[in-house]
């Protein structure tokens, strides 16, 4: 484009122009990025942030090294998760991912927030710009694998990160109930029609383990709900209430617990060599 004015904003090309793909900042921000993988939950409360997380972390713990892009914008919860309360820094010209304490680069909107209990009601072209700065405007440096925390639904936000992010796949957060599968079709079905290869489910709050006899209880139904998806189950997960104190305390990262480090391998299997193993 010889009469491109580089006013990205007013441009009527939006996402397809050539010459913002080929902006050599932008290109310098993300390069060092191998592999995007987005975390969907149709339906909000499934325990999306948590899986995020967990695959961060145990896909770290394999040697790799991960990021995890919040694009939840209303309502974040990786910060906590991870135990930051402080805001992110800036060099010269962009953001700086906030390093957790395994290792894990984190950006959300709370690191920006003064107080990380300030609301945001943005509407929805403000929300998904700030997802595309999110992925262009920070220095994400080497990353093997980014997991993408994504809000529920299939509006503007999922809409911007299945267009603008290099999606090598998406994993889908479901619970065992009906009324979640439908909605998690939903998202596979929006998945598919844009072309996101949709690379397998895991069910979360499968049950509750009797902490004296160690029966495991379920907590909302039969697996039947789920496999109505057709979509492969990579780990199931129980409600464990370690997790949940982990997460409370923002010391997820530093404990020890068994769930996703499977779907880790898979995903690590899957996508080849480390950047800089």
């Amino acid at each position: 484009m010889s009469d491109c004015n580089h006013q990205c904003s007013s441009c009527a090309s939006g996402d397809v122009c050539q010459e913002k793909e080929q902006d050599p900042r932008i290109l310098n921000n993300t390069r060092g990025v191998r592999n995007v993988i987005g975390v969907v939950g149709g339906k909000g409360g499934v325990g999306k942030s948590l899986v995020t997380s967990l695959l961060a972390i145990q896909t770290r713990r394999l040697g790799y090294e991960t990021a995890v892009l919040d694009a939840d914008i209303t309502g974040p919860s990786i910060p906590k998760i991870f135990g930051i309360h402080d805001h992110a820094q800036t060099d010269d010209q962009n953001l700086l991912p906030y390093l957790a304490a395994d290792g894990t680069k984190v950006m959300s909107l709370n690191l920006l927030l003064e107080h990380e209990t300030d609301p945001v009601f943005w509407r929805g072209p403000v929300i998904s710009g700030v997802v595309k700065q999110f992925w262009e405007e920070v220095s994400w440096g080497d990353v093997d694998f980014m997991f993408v925390d994504m809000p529920p639904g299939t509006g503007d936000v999922p809409l911007t990160v299945f267009q603008s992010l290099p999606l090598d796949g998406i994993i889908i957060v479901s619970t065992p109930q009906s009324l979640v599968s439908m909605i998690v079709q939903k998202a596979v079905n929006m998945a598919q029609k844009m072309n996101i290869p949709v690379l397998g489910m895991v069910e979360n709050m499968r049950f509750l383990k009797c902490p004296d006899c160690g029966k495991e209880i379920p907590l909302f139904g039969s697996d039947a709900a789920v496999e109505d998806t057709n979509v492969p189950v990579l780990e199931r997960v129980p409600l464990d209430p370690k997790v949940a104190s982990a997460c409370d305390a923002g010391t997820l990262a530093q404990t020890e617990v068994p769930y996703l480090s499977k779907t880790a391998e898979i995903l690590t299997a899957s996508f080849g060599e480390k950047k800089n193993g």
